[in-house]
């Protein structure tokens, strides 16, 4: 009789899960709380810790990337990258992830990269380059900017998880940055040897021929030295090297993107950056921090880095509007504060419907499982890839998984480790930046297939998949 409750228990979690995927939005969150509202009500389970740290740090951060949206700060960054991708077009492949990882990493949202995604086609078109190579691995690499970024509304879910098992912001960190870094070059370095030159490419030259897309200059010319190549005699094979070195000065000097940037915009990045500096100066010494008399002997316990976070973020946010004189009534208007609410309400409704659960269930599924994954660690690093490529939501992927590991026993350095294996939340084309890659890319190198698994994502996916976690476990072992 208990295990067909917890059995029913679970396929209200998971029909919560899965409806609120399907309506998608805030409808996430919403579920989740139905999901609770079920499980209290009629399963009589105790409400579980609603997670109102995490979702007021996701509310800080965002309120202050929204109050630098509005006075431009964005634009200014997105000016930065762009100037960066463009400066060296035939190293584009290896640029533009890194770029997309640290520009994420540093506004604790991905929504940035959207910003990237013309600036890197746009650069790999108009200098013949296979666009799906940059934007595919830079799309992908853009979620590793999530876990190792300081305020962003998963690393809020997991720092808050962290935080009881004495595991820092800093431990955090010294694990997913280099292990990130790691991952976006091996990445790189693998997609650069994927996929047909625009030049053999017959879905390109078809778009071509039926005038969706121009012609590059570039390739003009690659396509007239390797004609004139092939009519002296040379072969196929070097007739197109022949091509592509002759028309490498040209690409080098194709006309460059130019984003304007307002008045201001980039003090308010500056303001910004700067409260990110300070909550990791704050994480890496805790001596810095006011510390209070805490518990029954009145020992002296440094303040949380959860309100520390919540406190700069929204004061930066202040300091903004008051040195760029920006109308508060602007910030609400701002993309990233609506997308950042539906965040935190996702992340709201499903971590306090997966603490009620796994609250309740502790010795029934809990434990088996925990066993499970201790004795095949690498099981923690599948369900997080699986779960969060069917909820597409790190931060309640985070909330539903991480808690399974730590009751388990796992050690925080393995676990997170194992975390950025929500680069699977591009395991379905069921994403903005995916969807926003393949519809910017005119010449149809950047596909989707009739396979939902399979497409332009799926290898610099698996490949950041599989680095990252590698990567993260050798670090770990040192480290910790």
């Amino acid at each position: 009789m208990d295990i067909l409750l917890v059995i029913l228990q679970a396929v209200v979690v998971l029909g919560a899960i899965v409806m609120g995927v399907r309506t998608g939005g805030v409808g996430l969150g919403l579920w989740g709380v139905a999901g609770t509202l079920v499980l209290v009500f009629v399963f009589h389970l105790a409400p579980g810790s609603p997670p109102v740290d995490a979702f007021f740090i996701v509310i800080a951060v965002i309120t202050a990337a929204s109050a630098m949206q509005a006075a431009g700060g964005i634009d200014y960054l997105v000016s930065i990258a762009s100037k960066i991708i463009q400066a060296s077009p035939s190293r584009l492949t290896y640029v533009a992830p890194l770029v997309s990882f640290v520009f994420t990493a540093l506004a604790g949202t991905s929504n940035i990269y959207f910003a990237l995604i013309p600036v890197i086609y746009e650069t790999a078109y108009r200098n013949g380059q296979r666009p799906e190579r940059s934007l595919a691995a830079s799309t992908v690499t853009s979620a590793l900017g999530i876990t190792a970024s300081p305020v962003s509304a998963a690393m809020a879910a997991y720092l808050v998880l962290m935080t009881p098992l004495e595991f820092s912001l800093v431990d955090i960190l010294i694990i997913t940055i280099p292990a990130s870094i790691a991952a976006c070059i091996v990445t790189s370095i693998v997609q650069q040897r994927l996929g047909r030159e625009l030049l053999d490419d017959e879905v390109f030259l078809a778009r071509v021929e039926a005038g969706t897309v121009e012609m590059p200059q570039v390739l003009a010319a690659q396509q007239a030295a390797r004609a004139d190549a092939v009519a002296s005699g040379m072969s196929q094979g070097k007739a197109a090297r022949h091509a592509r070195k002759s028309a490498a000065t040209g690409a080098e000097r194709a006309e460059r993107i130019h984003i304007e940037v307002p008045p201001g915009g980039a003090a308010a990045a500056w303001i910004f950056i700067a409260a990110v500096l300070i909550i990791v100066t704050f994480g890496l010494f805790s001596g810095l921090r006011p510390a209070f008399p805490t518990g029954e002997n009145g020992q002296l316990v440094p303040v949380g880095m959860s309100v520390l976070i919540q406190m700069f973020m929204f004061t930066a946010a202040l300091v903004i509007i008051l040195v760029r004189k920006v109308p508060p009534g602007k910030i609400v208007e701002q993309p990233l504060l609506k997308a950042g609410f539906v965040a935190a309400v996702a992340l709201f409704g499903i971590a306090w419907m997966a603490d009620t659960f796994i609250k309740a269930n502790q010795e029934t599924i809990i434990d088996p499982l925990g066993d499970l994954v201790t004795s095949y660690p690498i099981l923690l690093a599948v369900a997080l890839f699986l779960v969060c490529g069917l909820t597409t939501s790190q931060s309640a992927t985070t909330n539903t998984i991480v808690p399974i590991a730590i009751a388990a026993g796992m050690t925080p350095g393995v676990i997170t480790a194992m975390w950025p294996s929500l680069v699977g939340v591009w395991l379905f084309p069921a994403n903005g930046s995916q969807i926003a890659a393949v519809e910017t890319d005119l010449t149809g190198s950047t596909k989707l297939t009739t396979v939902p698994v399979w497409h332009s994502f799926t290898i610099p996916m698996l490949v950041s998949w599989v680095t990252v976690v590698a990567v993260g476990m050798l670090i770990q072992l040192f480290v910790h």
